[in-house]
């Protein structure tokens, strides 16, 4: 009652412009990593995947668990040849077994485990290589590279795509490429925009 119906509405907008960001740009991450994108470069089973993440952070939050959703790192067990849900299955084995050990893991300082993350950030990077800087693609690369270049610097997903479509449909406005840019992408400009202002 004390906090007001429209500061409990731009709480939950933030929380849902995060989650479903992080969560698109991680699936779609992963999946171009898997090969699983269709020729248009679009994810067929998206929707039962961003239902089953969307349970699953509602879950966790209900139990008190840190956020339960999907983690751009799984690109690192895609590139090592995982595509099942049996790669999942196992990982979880592997989790609930290390709790027997986990003085032993506490014991290990955090930069030892540096060097994996490094690989795992090489494996999710190589999908770079898929960008096509040149006189055509002007108007979708540099949005893209704004994205890769945010991503790191707002320490967040949802920002870099946030900051991508704001660009892309800046850039194809004043290029007179207007008639490329998808509605869609005029909406969630607008709507990223907003945030910026607001929140």
């Amino acid at each position: 009652m004390g906090v007001g119906i429209f500061n409990f509405i731009v709480v939950v907008f933030s929380f849902l412009f995060v989650d479903l960001f992080d969560t698109l740009g991680t699936l779609i991450g992963v999946a171009t990593k898997a090969d699983m994108l269709d020729e248009e470069g679009k994810l067929p089973a998206i929707r039962p995947a961003l239902l089953s993440d969307a349970v699953a952070t509602a879950s966790g939050a209900v139990f008190g668990t840190s956020t339960t959703t999907t983690f751009v790192e799984s690109a690192a067990g895609v590139g090592a040849g995982g595509r099942t849900g049996l790669t999942a299955l196992t990982t979880a084995v592997l989790f609930l077994l290390s709790t027997l050990l986990a003085p032993i893991f506490v014991a290990i300082p955090s930069f030892a485990t540096a060097p994996a993350l490094i690989m795992v950030g090489f494996l999710m990077f190589s999908g770079i290589t898929d960008l096509k800087m040149d006189e055509e693609n002007y108007t979708s690369a540099i949005p893209a590279y704004i994205c890769i270049f945010s991503m790191p610097l707002f320490y967040s997903i949802s920002e870099g795509i946030s900051l991508g479509v704001i660009s892309y449909v800046i850039i194809n406005l004043c290029t007179g490429n207007a008639k490329k840019i998808n509605p869609i992408m005029y909406v969630l400009s607008v709507l990223f925009i907003l945030k910026y202002l607001f929140l």
